[in-house]
């Protein structure tokens, strides 16, 4: 009898254990992988995308104030009226006409009442916008433009030379109303002497026969219509008919040596129209 209770107290000893012992948790599966999505791959470092990124950014402030009017804005405002018998002259221009008055490139006509109105990239439209403010409204006697080699390479679009000259024929006709003498001036010649490798060379962007086209329609057109026509053109050309390259660092614009030749023959322009 003593053995039969035993073994029930022993099993009912069992039962409770194993009634208060948790049960075993079930097996958990392995955490399952989320894929991540593979990072974008980086923006390749080239001059290519530099060049496009700074273009798009002058880009949209140019089309906030295509002509850059603002520019000279200012400056126009504070410069007073011509004084009785001052010869005022203003320079038209792109950054040939733009750069001149650098302190790097010489006095720019010392003793003189003259204005420059350059602005670097331009083309003859946006120079025909701005012709008032810049020009009409500053009242010289003469106006030397310069301008035509940016039309041709096509920084506002591009242009013929028909149309080109029938811009530069517009500021003309605006000058005369105005009662402004004018002064064409030759485009410059373009060269490839300073090209590095990859560049497009200038003779290709801004070709030598459009060059002397045009340069031929405005030296007939001056003399047809009592303007003088001021030529840069053949005194800094070599004996290829090229931008001399002691003239210039790039193909396209004047150093020093350059402007040395072009303010004597630009004076002597200047002179010429007041006569007229």
């Amino acid at each position: 009898m003593k053995v039969h209770v035993f073994v029930a107290a022993a099993v009912l000893s069992a039962t409770a254990a194993s009634a208060q012992t948790p049960p075993a948790a079930p097996p958990q599966a392995p955490p399952v992988a989320v894929a991540q999505p593979a990072p974008p791959p980086p923006l390749p470092s080239c001059p290519e995308l530099a060049a496009a990124v700074q273009a798009a950014a002058r880009n949209d402030v140019r089309l906030q104030d295509w002509a850059n009017l603002g520019r000279y804005r200012e400056a126009n405002r504070s410069l007073p009226a011509p004084a009785a018998g001052e010869a005022r002259v203003v320079l038209m221009g792109d950054s040939i006409t733009d750069a001149w008055p650098q302190p790097r490139f010489g006095a720019f006509f010392p003793g003189k009442p003259y204005v420059g109105r350059g602005i670097s990239g331009q083309t003859t439209p946006q120079m025909l916008v701005r012709f008032r403010p810049d020009v009409i409204d500053l009242k010289p006697k003469v106006v030397v433009i310069l301008a035509g080699t940016n039309d041709i390479a096509g920084n506002t679009g591009p242009m013929t030379d028909e149309q080109i000259a029938g811009n530069l024929a517009s500021m003309a006709e605006l000058a005369r109303a105005s009662g402004i003498r004018v002064v064409f001036s030759s485009i410059l010649p373009t060269s490839a002497y300073h090209a590095r490798p990859g560049d497009v060379p200038q003779t290709t962007r801004r070709p030598m026969s459009r060059i002397a086209a045009l340069n031929a329609w405005m030296k007939d057109y001056a003399a047809k219509n009592g303007h003088v026509y001021l030529d840069y053109f053949s005194a800094m050309t070599d004996a290829s008919g090229l931008f001399r390259t002691e003239l210039s660092e790039d193909d396209l614009h004047p150093n020093t040596a350059g402007y040395a030749i072009m303010a004597p023959l630009a004076e002597a322009a200047i002179q010429a129209a007041l006569k007229k």
